[in-house]
């Protein structure tokens, strides 16, 4: 790929050449080594100020740079502290180094470099661990952060101007970043890899040993920044329960986080299958999608890609059809305002489903803005239901900049509901994506490129039709002398197949005895039940302090989110607390920063010290929308509203794609009033990014729906199909064809179900996840025809005979 060499808005250059990454995997955690390498090109010394993203549960844990061969540790330090120090030493003419987390989201950071002299140059390192998720297909998913989309703030929300130094988010289209990406990655289990995937071209994996515990995958050269680099790695026998024992930092004190050992409790909890087998025929789902703008933007880079709109509108079919009779359900929508199709939640009918379904017909992404917390306000200030256990789905884009306030809403209302969140397309927040689902107690997927939607949808649909798990306790059975105190707060959900982390310490020294327990109690479907782990007390060799720094990660944020709980009553305590753990572990936190000072030879940096900000990449699809002709006469419009970070000010400059990937910069001006094609600026003005495109010219026509949605569209609430022509296309016959050879004693109703089913189960078993659901329904309601399916066998053989197929009577549950 040829870059452009971009300039800032002032034709200034950018100080950033390059980004190199270096994963290291170890079964389910990642240890992830940034390097950025910064060149002063001018002829004075400048401070460069670049705003990123990171993982929402990333434990940012090291932060250095190295100037010629001098090289400078950060240290952790109560923000404002840091950022006084900082802006000490470049007054005095020294170099200076601040890292610093957002106030607003947990996974954007502001990395300022300070005072990089004329034809220097600076090599910074930062360095974090995070936890893989599991996905639907039990991959290990890890997911490096490329993309920066602008985040829309809600006005009225908290934010606004801080203290300390100014903070300036640009974004710029994927193909003009002017800084290259390497990417590699380490990964090593006790169990075989049996492989690694990405949504992005990898060097073929090359494994370390026989036995394929070890193997190293590298990125293809010439990452093009439109999408986040996803790695879901996959273990043989991956879902077993483990602990990881940890020695403390010899230099830290006994007694203190650092000093004792650590734990870290991976669980997966089996469940007896009787109970697995039967799913709820009650509850009230709820569903929130998101309508702004931006979900009118594709979910992949291909010409047949379907909309991020379009393919919720797919999902909605396929979880309204997965419905159980007798539950109750809603469907709300929001952008700059919000709407439902029902005024409360409703029976589940056919006469209420396709009313539903009608209205998601009609659905487009036409609502302007990113609006989540005042429609989730409403949802939560409607009554529950009576025996109709609340399940909430969330399907966003999540370009929101006031992603605490949602999650802490979630979480205040999190007794009355599991909560489902589903991150589309490419820079979505995993802050708030996972935030909302930790703590509602539910599970959180991400869908990106060439996902499919539906398949990580139904998933949470089953979960969510699965008994809830109540009354959940965690006890330690360890030696005398030795006590635990958690790190993680108690437990609230557990799902069949999905893993639970707990991190706790463990205080004094075991008297001969070298392992201990743990047991996890709860009560499933009014069973009470247990699963237990023992584990050796020996501290695991090599594991550095990645436990206890996600351990110190984890007790942060809960300690964060109990600050804000009690901001404007006495919680000073509180806010105290978070800064010593994040002191004492290296970890940083929304009330510290890592600073680094170069003091050097003692001589002060001369010149006027010029500010150089570094642009983030935003995904391509952000910038379709803008490739428009538009009215030379006409001067550029503000088209997006930068985050409000609270670290200052924010002013957000956006660059228009010019069309061609390899457009020769030098032969436009990018900037220019008079040449529309390529400019754009904005300022921290409350602009509504989405609705200025809420009137753009629509996306190229969906393709056809697919055939399985084609047959799930006819299916009834109750489960059965009736003969029609829309069935008989998807079977690929004619009207007569399929009525010809139904056997005399069965009704046509059944006769079509049964079509349904054998096509289903003959035709798409590579989508049995997504149809599972509504198949058993189907099943359920041929059982209750009593009397009118005398002959099934008759029927299923000449169903297998129409349609070419050889699906057992057994195969469909009947």
């Amino acid at each position: 790929m040829v870059c452009c060499g971009l300039l800032t808005a002032k034709k200034e250059p950018v100080p950033l050449k390059s980004i190199e990454v270096e994963v290291e995997v170890k079964d389910h955690v990642a240890t992830v080594t940034s390097t950025l390498q910064y060149e002063n090109k001018e002829k004075n010394p400048i401070e460069a100020v670049f705003v990123f993203p990171l993982p929402g549960d990333a434990a940012v844990c090291h932060f250095s740079a190295k100037v010629g061969q001098t090289e400078v540790v950060g240290k952790v330090q109560e923000k404002q502290k840091a950022r006084e120090e900082y802006d000490d030493a470049l007054s005095s003419g020294q170099q200076a180094f601040l890292l610093e987390e957002s106030e607003q989201s947990p996974d954007i950071f502001s990395l300022s470099v300070g005072s990089l002299p004329p034809g220097e140059s600076a090599s910074i390192r930062l360095e974090y661990v995070t936890e893989l998720a599991v996905q639907a297909d039990d991959g290990l998913r890890f997911c490096l952060p490329a993309v920066l989309n602008p985040r829309y703030q809600p006005q009225g929300s908290e934010g606004g101007s801080g203290s300390g130094g100014s903070a300036q988010i640009v974004s710029v289209p994927a193909c003009l970043v002017p800084y290259s990406l390497s990417f590699s990655a380490r990964v090593s289990s006790p169990r075989p890899v049996s492989k690694v995937e990405s949504n992005c071209s990898l060097d073929p994996v090359q494994y370390l040993n026989a036995e394929h515990t070890q193997a190293t995958v590298r990125l293809a050269a010439g990452h093009k920044f439109d999408r986040d680099v996803e790695m879901l790695v996959y273990y043989q026998d991956s879902h077993q329960p483990t602990a990881v024992v940890e020695a403390g930092q010899t230099s830290a004190q006994p007694g203190s986080l650092m000093g004792d050992l650590a734990v870290m409790l991976s669980l997966y909890p089996d469940f007896p299958p009787t109970l697995m087998s039967s799913v709820a025929s009650c509850g009230e789902f709820l569903f929130l999608m998101d309508r702004s703008g931006s979900m009118d933007f594709s979910m992949g880079s291909g010409k047949q890609a379907q909309s991020r709109i379009g393919s919720a509108r797919d999902t909605l079919l396929l979880l309204l059809k997965s419905l159980p009779m007798g539950c109750y359900f809603n469907i709300y929508s929001f952008g700059s305002s919000y709407e439902h199709i029902f005024p409360k939640s409703v029976e589940y009918s056919q006469k209420n489903m396709e009313e539903a379904l009608k209205q998601v017909e009609k659905m487009n992404a036409n609502m302007g803005g990113t609006e989540i917390l005042q429609p989730l306000k409403h949802i939560y200030s409607q009554p529950c239901i009576p025996s109709q256990p609340r399940q909430l789905f969330i399907f966003t884009d999540g370009e929101v900049g006031n992603t605490k306030q949602v999650v802490d809403l979630v979480k205040e209302n999190s007794g009355s509901h599991r909560c489902f969140s589903f991150g589309i397309g490419e820079g979505a927040s995993s802050a708030l994506i996972s935030g909302m689902a930790k703590e509602g107690g539910g599970d959180a997927q991400f869908i990106t490129g060439t996902d499919r939607m539906q398949l990580k949808v139904m998933q949470s649909l089953r979960f969510s039709l699965h008994p809830a798990v109540v009354d959940i306790s965690v006890t330690w059975d360890l030696p005398k002398g030795m006590s635990v105190t958690p790190l993680s707060p108690p437990i609230t959900s557990l799902f069949q197949g999905q893993r639970s982390l707990l991190y706790s310490q463990l205080t004094g020294e075991s008297s001969g005895v070298t392992e201990g327990c743990v047991t996890v109690k709860y009560s499933l479907a009014g069973q009470p039940s247990q699963n237990q782990l023992h584990f050796s007390l020996k501290p695991t060799e090599d594991s550095g302090l990645t436990v206890h720094r996600l351990g110190a990660r984890t007790l942060i944020r809960s300690l964060e989110m109990k600050e804000r709980e009690l901001r404007g009553q006495s919680n000073e305590g509180v806010k105290e607390k978070v800064v010593e753990v994040s002191v004492q572990s290296g970890v940083s936190s929304s009330f510290t920063a890592f600073i680094a000072v170069n003091k050097g030879s003692g001589e002060a940096i001369q010149g006027p010290l010029l500010r150089r900000h570094v642009p983030a990449p935003m995904a391509n699809c952000m910038t379709k929308m803008l490739s428009m002709p538009m009215m030379c006469a006409m001067p550029p419009q503000p088209l997006y509203s930068a985050p409000r970070m609270n670290m200052n000010e924010v002013l957000h400059l956006d660059m228009l794609l010019c069309g061609d990937e390899k457009c020769d910069y030098d032969a436009i001006d990018p900037f220019s009033t008079e040449d529309l094609c390529c400019s754009a600026i904005s300022s921290s003005q409350d602009t509504d990014e989405d609705e200025e495109y809420e009137d753009a010219a629509p996306l190229p026509r969906q393709p056809p729906r697919d055939p399985m949605l084609q047959l799930i569209s006819v299916q009834r609430a109750s489960g059965s199909w009736v003969l029609e022509p829309t069935l008989a296309t998807v079977l690929g016959k004619t009207s007569e064809e399929v009525a010809k050879p139904k056997p005399a004693s069965v009704n046509q109703e059944v006769w079509a179900t049964i079509l349904a089913l054998i096509w289903l189960h003959g035709f798409k078993m590579e989508a049995q996840m997504e149809w599972q659901l509504l198949a058993m329904k189907a099943v359920s309601w041929l059982q209750a025809q009593k009397g009118k399916t005398p002959c099934l066998t008759e029927c299923v053989e000449a169903g297998n005979a129409l349609l070419g197929s050889k699906v057992l009577k057994d195969a469909l549950g009947l």
